[in-house]
């Protein structure tokens, strides 16, 4: 039986159909990202599985328990999970060891015992040096840090997170990602992420659910949504890949602007239709000059560069305009003609 179901969960607002009718079942110890841009829904239901928000239609179920319904729902304090947000919510008068026993005082655990618990939790996120430092003293990783042992400590059966990291710089949080995901893998919690972040979902989560507009668009592990992405959605938001309008000719041959190209995979429209095709900016090679003896490829015109170190950036124009990321030793002006290789087996063909 899975840990979490959410069963045609629907929430309005006036106006706003911020979850329409989302299907998701997830299993003990998983850990499930919720990725989408903002006002795509992803915080709604984590606000509704968490307690804090009534559905307008749909269930959730713990366990096999209805715990959100239209008829009833269970108060977020005997749902037995705990939510870490973007601001922490630390208290700034206790001290770290006081903040991380602070739920297990509510739950009058006896002194031993919760001093005995914080005591782990605080070795578990490298804070027992800290421990009798205030949040003011802290540095935002480890108010996070604290934030999380904080929520750990009555041992929740489903953890929320919602967008934990957003507050910190670049570095901390590539550090903070593998920190979250390595107590997870110690503590064997459920937990459901909420992130706007493709990077923060590709680096924790075991499944990925895509949302937009309310909907979920996609689920799969992290390479089954970078790799094979089901919608125009899914493939721009995932990855940065390009898409492209085309007319299906038949087999895995379409046409655009009257160039025929190959596709390796994916879905075809059926011959004579418009379709869609993505293909990743790594994907694409960029040759000066327009010898469509290069095979598989267009002619373009480059509109931009720009310089990144590792590689360079290019807009160029194939009728459609296409980001391609090229070798940095590759340096040509605004106004150069270009072909474009496309490698028929990382083109996905996007019928719907």
């Amino acid at each position: 039986m899975a840990n979490l179901e959410l069963d045609n969960l629907t929430k309005r607002y006036p106006g706003v159909l911020s979850v329409d009718a989302i299907n998701l079942s997830v299993e003990h110890g998983e850990f499930v990202c919720l990725l989408g841009p903002s006002g795509c829904g992803k915080t709604t239901t984590l606000r509704m599985i968490a307690g804090f928000l009534e559905p307008d239609a749909g269930e959730i179920r713990v366990g096999g328990k209805v715990v959100s319904s239209t008829r009833a729902v269970v108060p977020p304090e005997r749902r037995n999970m705990s939510m870490i947000f973007q601001s922490y919510a630390i208290w700034p008068h206790m001290t770290v060891r006081q903040n991380v026993g602070y739920g297990l005082k509510m739950k009058q655990m006896p002194a031993s015992e919760r001093q005995s618990r914080t005591d782990a939790l605080l070795k578990a996120t490298k804070l027992s040096v800290q421990a009798e430092r205030y949040p003011s003293e802290l540095s935002g990783g480890q108010q996070q840090r604290v934030a999380l042992a904080r929520a750990l400590a009555p041992k929740p059966d489903i953890l929320l997170l919602d967008e934990p990291l957003s507050n910190l710089d670049a570095s901390l949080r590539g550090d903070m990602r593998f920190e979250i995901r390595r107590l997870h893998d110690e503590f064997h919690y459920t937990s459901i992420y909420v992130t706007h972040d493709q990077v923060e979902a590709m680096a924790m989560a075991d499944r990925i659910v895509i949302m937009n507009a309310g909907r979920i668009e996609q689920i799969g592990t992290p390479e089954e949504v970078y790799e094979r992405p089901r919608s125009e959605f899914v493939a721009r938001f995932i990855g940065g890949s390009n898409v492209l309008k085309v007319k299906h000719l038949g087999g895995n041959k379409v046409d655009i602007d009257g160039h025929p190209l190959e596709i390796g995979q994916g879905d075809f429209a059926g011959p004579g239709k418009e379709m869609s095709f993505c293909v990743k900016t790594h994907d694409l090679e960029l040759l000066p000059g327009q010898d469509r003896r290069a095979g598989n490829s267009l002619p373009g015109i480059v509109r931009s560069q720009a310089y990144l170190g590792s590689h360079r950036d290019y807009i160029v124009d194939v009728g459609q305009e296409l980001l391609i990321a090229a070798p940095a030793a590759l340096n040509l002006p605004t106004g150069s003609k270009v072909a474009v290789r496309f490698n028929a087996d990382r083109c996905r063909g996007l019928a719907h």
